[in-house]
Parts: C-alpha cells; structure tokens; sequence
C-alpha cells in the first residue's frame, strides 16, 4: 500500500474519524507482548527498526552498518522478514536463483553486502544465521516484534517526516506510541538536514547525523520520468531534484508494487513521447524482471555520516559484553 496523505499533515478529519480505531491497534500490540516468549540470541544481536509505516532509510543503515561491522572484523548476517515475497524461510538469499517474488526487493539488496536470511519468524532466522557462522546478526526492522531481545536496538528516523501527524495506524502513520518506542531504544540515527524532532530534543539516548545521497553524479543531459513503488515515494522524487535532476512527470505506486509488462509498457510510451529516461529507485529496480530492465535507470544511494567512526563505534560498544560473555563460554566449553 501507499502510505495514505493524511498521515503526513497535521490531524484533520480523517485522523480524527479513525482516531478510535488507535485503541485496538494498541490494545493488540499489547496483547502479543504478553503473549510473547522473547529469543534470546547466542550472538549479539543489532536491530534497525522506526516507527512509522512506510520509508524512512532504514535500509540503507542497515546496509552501511553492515560494511562498516564487516570492516571491523566482525562476520556479519542480515535477517530480514521478507516482505513481499512468497517464501516464510528461514531460508539464505541466493542471488542467482531467488528474485523479488520469492524473497522480497530489501532481501536482494541486503544480500549484495553480507549474507542475508529471509525468516517470517525472526528467532528462526537468527538461529539460521548463528549456525552458519555469523558472529553479529543485524535485524533489519523487527523493532515491535516482542519474540527479539536485541543486544543493541536503533532507531531511524527521517528528520523531514518525523512522525507523520503523530497518530497511531490507520489514523496515522505510527507503529506504537512514541515515547514508549523511544524508551526501548539504546540510540537514534536522524536522516535529513531538517532540525530534530521535538520529540527527539533533550534525549539522553546518542544521536547520530546522517543523510541519503546519490551514489553517482547525475550527469545526464536528458530529463527523466520517475517512478517508484514505496511507502513514501515523494522521498525519492525530492532526492531527484535536491540532485539537480529535470524530472517532467513522476508516478507513485504502492510500497512494494509488483509491476506489469503493460505498466512498464505505458511508462516507456509516456518518455518516449517526452524525450525522457526512465529512473527508478534501486528497490523497484530488483523488482522488475531482467527483461523490463532494459533502458531504466536507477538510483543507488548511500548513508554519509556526519561522524563516520561513531555508529560503528557505538555497536561495537554495546555488543561488547556479549563478546566477551561468548569467549567466557567458548574457553569454558
């Protein structure tokens, strides 16, 4: 789905209508955290989640913790649940033979950098990963599963959108409540030159900078004609022209959309009549079979820190003592 507008405006009628409904999205995730029998990982577990639906660069943190984790010395696995795709895993994404259909378009993505786990059932999918050989498991999302304990939990936030209009699903875009959600954090990553939330101001928790940037120059001469399928895809188009790119026209689908021939069809017909090039992002991209690919660009992004060693760091701090409680039981073993 898309994320619906109202949600990223002030409260107006429609937030206010379905206001009533909060209280069973909340009473639910109450419920499943009585309910719950939390995992408690033999390796140190780092989770990204937010707290909203929809697109906040959570990916792409998880893909940059992972290089530098990686860099660190650490053997790194990235679990994920998939979203998307048909299979409940767990099960390790194979590049050559699975695509979006089977495994989701973030799993593909993920799966370039470090070995990635596609596992409806989070604990399933870290016990994977440990028996494989990782010594770190990242989760990426999984911030309201109440089955996970992580060793270190970080939130992103976009520091344009914030929290939407501040209102719980459906009345808004928000996942729980957030000072509740922020309580549970051990650290925040703010994306965006925007000045923090006011909910963000004050906070004890570490807060580390960073913003999403292209990783190529956009040098070319063309205009384009965008597309995308995500939760917010007006996030792209804005990193388009903040690029200095000439978009004539730009077409929203919903998050995760699954393209037709005939779609693609009609959008290479529109640029075709307009003199442009088709651009997408890197997520719709792995979504479109090899074949539709042909004659679309993509946009592949990046996290710049404005303090590049802190985050790294700052996980490798917190999963400290895990380490060492692993070498105690190595030794003792």
């Amino acid at each position: 789905m898309r994320a619906p507008e109202f949600w990223h405006h002030p409260p107006g009628l429609a937030a206010t209508l379905l206001s009533p409904l909060e209280k069973v999205w909340k009473a639910g995730s109450w419920v499943r955290r009585q309910r719950a029998r939390p995992y408690r990982a033999s390796i140190p577990i780092v989770c990204v989640g937010n707290l909203v639906a929809g697109g906040s660069g959570k990916t792409p943190v998880v893909l940059s913790l992972a290089r530098r984790l990686i860099d660190a010395g650490q053997s790194v696995h990235i679990v994920t649940r998939g979203y998307g795709g048909r299979l409940a895993g767990p099960g390790r994404v194979e590049l050559l033979t699975h695509d979006a259909v089977a495994v989701g378009d973030e799993a593909l993505l993920l799966a370039e950098v470090a070995p990635c786990w596609v596992a409806r059932d989070r604990a399933a999918g870290m016990a994977a990963a440990t028996r494989a050989g990782a010594t770190l498991v990242l989760l990426d999302d999984g911030f309201q599963n109440p089955d996970v304990t992580p060793d270190c939990a970080i939130l992103v936030v976009d520091s344009a959108y914030a929290f939407g209009n501040r209102h719980l699903i459906p009345a808004g875009p928000l996942r729980e409540q957030i000072m509740a959600g922020l309580a549970r954090a051990d650290a925040m990553v703010l994306l965006g030159d925007a000045p923090a939330p006011i909910e963000l101001r004050g906070t004890a928790r570490p807060m580390f900078r960073a913003c999403l940037t292209p990783t190529q120059p956009m040098t070319s001469k063309r205009p384009y004609l965008a597309f995308a399928g995500l939760g917010r895809p007006q996030k792209f188009f804005d990193t388009l022209r903040e690029a200095g790119v000439s978009i004539l026209a730009a077409h929203a689908f919903g998050d995760h959309h699954v393209y037709r021939p005939a779609e693609i069809a009609t959008l290479r017909q529109e640029a075709a009549r307009a003199g442009a090039t088709l651009i997408t992002t890197a997520k719709d991209w792995v979504r479109l079979p090899p074949a539709l690919r042909v004659g679309i660009d993509k946009l592949d992004v990046e996290i710049r820190w404005r303090d590049d060693p802190a985050i790294t760091q700052f996980v490798l701090d917190a999963i400290q003592p895990r380490t060492h409680e692993d070498r105690r039981r190595s030794r003792a073993g």
